[in-house]
């Protein structure tokens, strides 16, 4: 056993002294043990309950005949991280989380891992510290909140967002957005729509690294204790059999994820988390994967925030194997992948099925023909950007403007607000990327904005920056080169006309050369925004987000 490192032989003795010293038996010593990562804290709504599904997942392992041994890692909220300065160290705490749990799981050469994430970076970081490991591993999240009420209809937390713009615009009063505050988010769990974090924790199942039912079983279900004892149960399986993470996380399994995602329309923060854990699992994967799989991949639920379903209307639908069934049937995923369960992508499947073709639509009516998300290029971006294409308005996939140009969010977010921004403009929000930002801060202030003062489907938003699985409209991020980096985003100058073609992905500065060529002769990049400390060290190392803003 790896933990024999730490624990057999007479040598091992003032080891196995300091465990008992923490109660630890010889008999809990001479058994696998198992790291349970716990992210459980009192500031993620998502994470206030993790201490109950850590507890269940240490009683499965008991069961099976191992040790339990729970370590924690940090956790930011994107949602209250929002719109202030915290939201420039929440994507910084990707590697943070993956550093810890790496360092912990080598100080302590545990025999396998479970994994307890919930929200936003905690899924990508705690999966990149076990691709990194290469140790038997798996994870069980907290699932998602339920969807709020208010006034009769389903509401979550992008209608609070969005309410800021309705109440500017005189449509809501305040009185009313303190009843969408006080309903939206009704208890713990992930946020309800089809999110970053819902997308991240529906990608394990997807990806083979999480027993079935894991992105769906709403938090305050019992399936989800049951699902915490069982995938216990079952990291003793992946250790006896020496299941190694990296034996589940192959090309074909990425490729499974990526039309999953599309199929469900997710986040387009997938697009930074997915390459960043293939990054570590030393699997190749360009962005450019993003679109060879969205054209033949078919946009099959219409979650929010681009439609009217929540994670619970997914799980009761069948949930994600209910998804991967109908992209099986259909040939558009590679069955013969091995997956936590022990078994194959086909026979987790055998169970699986659709009870409403209304959340999970069939293969010959989808809501859109290509998936999800989709990656743009052209001289604005040439190493790419990224959007949510399934919540655009249609009348919004062909666009061209001109340019309304911020160097950091709040100053844009300040001119929707006071209604400075024309139908028909674009956006262009720099300085915000991985090195410039630092830390590529999430937009869903603006976005919310737009939609709130109703121009949603009359302006486009581009950044360098990225948006929160909750963004809806023509909003299109992660673009590559940054300004920080010299990217030509760093060029753009009030009124310059840029085209936006989202089914032909491309994105265009339209702009003569020579001109350009002046600009860049005269550029300087703006001072670095913060000069210690963490995101000072991070801005530093921090590749593009076209490579999954890993480190160098």
């Amino acid at each position: 056993m790896r933990s024999d490192l730490m624990k057999k032989g007479f040598e091992r003795a003032p080891h196995r002294s300091l465990f008992k010293a923490m109660g630890y038996t010889d008999e809990e010593l001479r058994r696998p043990l198992i790291g349970v990562v716990n992210a459980a804290n009192e500031v993620i709504p998502g994470h206030i309950h993790l201490d109950k599904v850590a507890e269940a997942v240490k009683a499965g392992i008991r069961m099976a005949g191992g040790t339990p041994m729970e370590f924690p890692t940090i956790g930011v909220c994107d949602g209250i991280a929002m719109g202030h300065q915290g939201m420039k160290y929440s994507l910084g705490s990707r590697e943070l989380i993956a550093d810890s749990v790496e360092v912990m799981a080598t100080a302590y050469p545990f025999d396998g891992l479970v994994l307890i994430p919930n929200c936003d970076k905690i899924v990508p970081g705690m999966i990149m510290a076990a691709a990194r490991l290469d140790i038997p591993a798996l994870v069980v999240s907290g699932g998602a909140m339920l969807a709020g009420q208010c006034g009769g209809r389903p509401v979550d937390l992008i209608t609070v967002f969005e309410g800021m713009g309705r109440l500017k615009i005189g449509e809501i009063d305040e009185e009313e957005l303190l009843a969408l505050e006080n309903s939206a988010c009704p208890g713990a769990g992930s946020c309800s729509g089809m999110f970053t974090a819902n997308s991240m924790n529906c990608l394990t199942e997807a990806l083979g690294i999480a027993l079935p039912g894991n992105g769906t079983i709403p938090a305050i279900d019992a399936a989800r204790i049951r699902l915490a004892k069982d995938s216990g149960r079952q990291i003793m399986e992946l250790v006896a059999r020496g299941i190694t993470f990296r034996q589940l996380l192959t090309r074909e399994a990425f490729d499974n994820a990526i039309a999953v995602d599309m199929a469900f329309g997710g986040s387009t923060n997938t697009s930074l988390h997915l390459p960043a854990i293939a990054h570590e699992a030393g699997v190749a994967m360009p962005l450019t994967s993003f679109n060879a799989v969205s054209e033949k991949t078919p946009h099959l639920c219409n979650m929010s925030p681009g439609g009217p379903h929540h994670i619970e209307d997914l799980y009761r639908a069948g949930g994600v194997q209910g998804i991967m069934k109908v992209l099986a049937d259909g040939g558009l995923l590679h069955t013969g992948c091995l997956t936590a369960t022990g078994k194959t992508v086909a026979e987790n499947l055998e169970a699986a099925a659709v009870s409403d073709p209304e959340v999970i639509r069939p293969l010959d009516n989808p809501y859109h023909r290509t998936g999800g998300l989709a990656v743009l290029q052209g001289n604005l971006a040439p190493d790419g950007a990224v959007v949510k294409q399934s919540a655009v308005a249609p009348e919004m996939l062909v666009h061209e403007g001109p340019a309304r140009v911020f160097n950091a969010e709040e100053e844009a977010f300040e001119a929707i607000i006071n209604r400075q921004i024309k139908p028909g403009e674009v956006i262009v929000i720099r300085y915000e990327g991985p090195r410039g930002g630092p830390g590529m801060r999430e937009m869903l202030s603006p976005t919310s904005a737009i939609a709130g003062v109703g121009l949603d489907k009359e302006v486009a938003l581009l950044t360098d920056g990225r948006f929160s699985g909750g963004t809806r409209g023509a909003a299109i991020g992660h673009i590559s080169p940054e300004a920080a980096e010299g990217g030509l985003i760093g060029l753009v100058e009030e009124g310059d006309l840029i085209a936006i073609d989202i089914p032909n992905k491309t994105l265009t500065l339209k702009v003569a050369e020579e001109t350009l060529a002046r600009r860049r002769a005269a550029w300087q990049p703006l001072p670095p925004k913060i000069t210690t400390g963490y995101m000072a060290r991070y801005a530093r190392q921090v590749t593009s987000a076209s490579t999954g803003a890993v480190f160098k």
